[in-house]
């Protein structure tokens, strides 16, 4: 496929709002491409060149694309300047300065290797030949071509959808329908890379997705807690469980292969194995050749040895300085589950068989600690424990039915998060992730932050649907850190995916990037905001850096809370 085809796929893509011709469109797209080019288009469809797990990117700012377009047009930066100031996507700067004419002559690959090449180049000299390398490929496209490449490097493509459109799209492409959508979302969960499973899928359909097993230095969807409200509800619901801690840290899932060999990925599948060298040490506590294991990092004050809370392990999440800041908060990790052992998914294999293995697995002390469990099918024994975690300073429980399998990426009644208590930190049970969708500007005393109130939303589908606009309960330095993050995603116009009432729209928008936590004291109907309810007095509790857009809090989880 020519890569201006695709590039035309691209336009029909983000012009439609529409989930269903979406899909049909992704479906038309995968049916025209080969096996040797549908895993390349479907990284690109999502402004990427590999899957999320792996650790590739073009490390080209805006300014340094502004030169790019510059050599390739012949033109000064600062004209360049003055025309992104203007239209604010750089993506119809590079259209709007290529002559109209065909289809440039590139395929989908050969596109794909050149952006590989820019991107895998470093050393010295690098930044230079980035510029060069991106110049000389946006001279040879034609405009709509070099309007995507350019928003590819520079992380701004966002057509719309996320890879779970794409599944619906490859089993429209079989099907003509969504039915075959639960079974690759399955093999997806279990290895989180929609380039190879597009691959699979279009070479021999379903039966090369059945037996897709866990495999060491892929991540696997990690399993994710359910809600329910009472103790009662969840004995009468689950039966025999094991309840453990649910620790205030950053989920990490460790990856070992004796002799060294370590990996390390956050829920977002994220490759992080460099902020944790602490993990150098794990050696001499496995005993295995290879393993998968879930746990959770929790910062520890290294000088009264009491565990830190969620905002002070965070720090640790940076690419830079890692070895002294891991002085000052070193880390312990609460290992709860196993994944593999030496070839082997455990992945169903019941949680207390897997226990079993886990307590087997990881010996003596350091930095891995098996995470305390008790089994009961006792509602009052449940509550006590809960209480008793809370008065501790952790977050109370997480409950697990006792005989269950692990499921990668789903909620289901096989984990549930125990929130039922007397004081909670808003007067909801639990608190919501929501997404940041745009801002207010500052007056007052505010003029100072540049920020008054922002605009929060969460999931519905691959939509975002409004439930408070938020403007108290943040301290000065919350506001400005709120303001820092948020001037980094800055959108001149409304993201397709924002469902939000003319009353409602902000100031400024941003692209849905920014994650935090809420809590409220009720749950109300509302004529204006999208989600058809309302937050009251919703307040900032912190910003979720170790959660996606896709890991917020969704409309139907929002019900259930009501």
């Amino acid at each position: 496929m020519k890569f201006g085809e695709l590039a035309e796929y691209f336009s029909r893509l983000e012009k439609t709002s529409s989930r269903l011709a979406m899909t049909e469109i992704l479906a038309e797209l995968f049916k025209k491409a080969s096996v040797d080019e549908i895993g390349e288009i479907c990284y690109l469809s999502l402004g990427r060149l590999v899957p999320l797990y792996e650790r590739l990117e073009f490390n080209l700012a805006e300014k340094m694309a502004i030169r790019s377009i510059g050599k390739a047009f012949g033109k000064e930066n600062g004209e360049i300047q003055k025309l992104f100031k203007k239209v604010g996507d750089l993506g119809e700067v590079v259209e709007s300065l290529k002559t109209k004419g065909k289809q440039s002559n590139l395929s989908v690959l050969e596109v794909y290797k050149r952006l590989e090449k820019i991107a895998k180049d470093e050393g010295q000299g690098s930044q230079e030949r980035k510029v060069g390398g991106l110049a000389e490929l946006l001279s040879d496209l034609d405009g709509l071509s070099g309007r995507y490449v350019v928003r590819i490097v520079v992380r701004k493509l966002r057509l719309g959808f996320s890879d779970k459109t794409m599944i619906d799209g490859l089993s429209w492409m079989k099907k003509g329908d969504k039915s075959l959508r639960d079974e690759i979302e399955k093999a997806y969960f279990v290895r989180a890379d929609i380039g190879e499973i597009a691959r699979r899928f279009k070479k021999k359909g379903l039966k090369e997705l059945v037996n897709y097993g866990v495999l060491w230095g892929v991540p696997v969807m990690p399993a994710l807690c359910q809600r329910l409200k009472t103790a009662e509800e969840m004995i009468a619901k689950m039966g025999k469980v094991a309840v453990e801690p649910k620790w205030d840290g950053t989920r990490v899932q460790i990856h070992y292969k004796a002799g060294g060999e370590i990996k390390a990925f956050t829920r977002n599948m994220d490759e992080v194995t460099h902020m944790f060298p602490e993990l150098k040490e794990i050696e001499k506590q496995i005993e295995a050749k290879e393993v998968i294991i879930d746990s959770e990092a929790v910062g520890i004050d290294p000088n009264t040895k009491k565990l830190l809370s969620f905002q002070q392990t965070i720090v640790r999440k940076r690419k830079h300085g890692v070895e002294e800041i891991s002085k000052k908060v070193p880390l312990k990790f609460f290992v709860f589950d196993v994944l593999y052992e030496n070839g082997k998914s455990l992945i169903n294999t019941a949680l207390n068989k897997r226990r079993k293995i886990l307590e087997r697995l990881i010996t003596g002390n350091g930095v891995l600690e098996v995470s305390e469990q008790i089994v009961i099918d006792d509602a009052v024994k449940l509550r006590d424990y809960h209480t008793k975690k809370l008065k501790a300073g952790l977050e109370g429980a997480v409950v697990k039915k006792w005989n269950d399998v692990y499921v990668p990426g789903r909620r289901g009644w096989s984990w549930v998060k125990f929130k039922e208590v007397a004081e909670a930190v808003g007067k909801l049970a639990d608190t919501l992730d929501c997404v940041v969708m745009g801002f207010y500007r500052g007056k007052g005393k505010r003029a100072q932050f540049g920020i008054g109130a922002f605009l929060v939303g969460v999931r519905s589908g691959e939509k975002l649907m409004t439930v408070a606009k938020i403007g108290t309960g943040l301290s000065d330095k919350q506001w400005r850190e709120m303001k820092k993050r948020l001037d980094g995603q800055v959108s001149v116009k409304k993201p397709k995916d924002y469902d939000v009432h003319k009353q409602l729209e902000p100031d400024v928008w941003v692209n849905p990037m920014v994650v935090v936590e809420i809590a409220a004291d009720e749950i109300t109907k509302s004529p204006t905001h999208s989600a058809g309810l309302a937050l009251r007095f919703p307040r900032l509790i912190r910003f979720r850096d170790d959660k996606k857009v896709s890991q917020a809090t969704s409309l139907s989880e929002l019900k259930e809370i009501k």
